[in-house]
């Protein structure tokens, strides 16, 4: 029994020192070294407009209306049924259910030649140009970007190609009124680099452009 003793509280006491070491303290210690030298990034991006949380730089983010039928919002499956705001840019198709979930982050996981891949994107083509052959007569399926027709790796990208916003600022410029330089230009500055400087292409965060165009809809950028 003492020999048990002696093997068994320093066992108990070196196990109770880990979980206090790198269960509490080092945890703590990451989270505010986190907090103090990257606090945007240790919050997940959270975009406030009015001391309200309306996103994240980071997640994608719906701009729909809600669509009326005899005067009642239209459900399907429990669920309202929306279409794009033409407002707004809209972000790239989303693999989640509902759209751009954050909490069911996903891919199709489905091959390239598969029936259900085809028809996926040539819907996404199909609303693409319906929402935007309009304003801009020359698109063309040839022309849709792939991010508009297909969805990316996570589900729920909040950032669309320069093509796919270039194209849109047709539409986001006829309904909202605007000059399409000066949407053209709004673009051109909520525009990211390349990561690291090389890789990757240059991408449009959806939220930040769309929250511009509300500044200066309103007057107030």
């Amino acid at each position: 029994m003492t020999a048990l003793k002696r093997q068994l509280i320093p066992a108990i006491t070196l196990m109770l020192a880990l979980i206090l070491l790198l269960g509490i303290l080092y945890p703590l210690l990451i989270t505010g070294i986190g907090q103090l030298a990257f606090p945007g990034n240790s919050n997940g991006q959270q975009v406030h407009l009015d001391g309200k949380l309306i996103g994240s730089k980071l997640i994608g983010q719906q701009f729909t209306d809600l669509v009326y039928k005899h005067g009642k919002v239209e459900m399907s499956d429990g669920e309202p049924v929306t279409t794009p705001d033409p407002r707004y840019f809209q972000t790239r198709p989303s693999g989640t259910v509902p759209a751009d979930n954050a909490a069911a982050t996903t891919f199709a996981n489905l091959g390239p030649n598969d029936l259900a891949t085809k028809q996926a994107i040539q819907a996404n083509i199909k609303s693409y140009l319906q929402q935007n052959a309009k304003y801009d007569p020359g698109l063309t399926a040839a022309k849709v970007p792939v991010d508009a027709a297909d969805t990316s790796a996570s589900g729920i990208d909040p950032d669309i190609s320069q093509a796919n916003a270039w194209i849109q600022a047709h539409r986001v410029a006829a309904v909202r009124g605007l000059p399409v330089a000066t949407v053209m230009a709004l673009i051109s500055k909520y525009t990211g680099g390349r990561g690291l400087g090389f890789s990757g292409e240059p991408t449009v965060n959806v939220l930040e452009l769309n929250l511009a165009l509300n500044r200066i809809t309103k007057g107030t950028q």
